[in-house]
């Protein structure tokens, strides 16, 4: 009886040590460069009378984001702003979901300081992802920069770039 005793728990260790010294899948962190351009779809606001060019309001945009390793997908992002018009001082928070060729979609969150009214520097959240990307975390860093506006725009398109680092679930 004590050798069948012995020997199941031998077997237990020997399952537990297996499982816990088994091959853990690792999980690569993957970085895109992107290159993007956005123009101005809606654009809404209202002027708040407690200083000169204080403005409060959303920018709807849509565009294409081209990466280095020939994924593209197109963009729609809403900006809410509030800042001070031609001084550049500000917060802006903004949501961007990019669809990519073959549907598959990542939603970023970005919130932060505006840098002037023609550029903008923010960092962003990877906060969901659908097909391929789903279950993704990550981060994203954005530069971009107001081209003058081309007739019959109000506000120029922006052109700029974005570094999405992320990882995906094992499956």
């Amino acid at each position: 009886m004590a050798t069948k005793k012995s020997l199941w728990v031998l077997l237990g260790v020997f399952i537990i040590a297996a499982w816990m010294l088994g091959p853990v899948p690792q999980v690569m962190a993957e970085t895109w460069n992107g290159k993007i351009l956005y123009s101005v779809t809606k654009m809404e606001g209202l002027p708040i009378p407690d200083a000169e060019g204080h403005w409060v309001g959303t920018i709807e945009r849509e565009g294409v984001i081209i990466f280095g390793n020939g994924e593209l997908g197109w963009s729609k992002r809403i900006v809410i702003l509030d800042m001070i018009m031609f001084k550049g001082s500000g917060t802006q928070s903004s949501y961007t979901t990019t669809t990519f060729q073959d549907g598959s979609t990542i939603t970023i969150s970005h919130k932060g300081p505006v840098v002037s009214s023609s550029t903008a520097r923010s960092t962003g959240e990877i906060i969901h992802g659908t097909g391929r990307f789903k279950g993704i975390k990550g981060t994203d860093e954005s530069t971009s920069r107001t081209l003058p506006p081309e007739k019959g725009e109000t506000i120029g398109k922006i052109a700029g770039e974005c570094i999405i680092t992320f990882t995906l679930p094992s499956k």
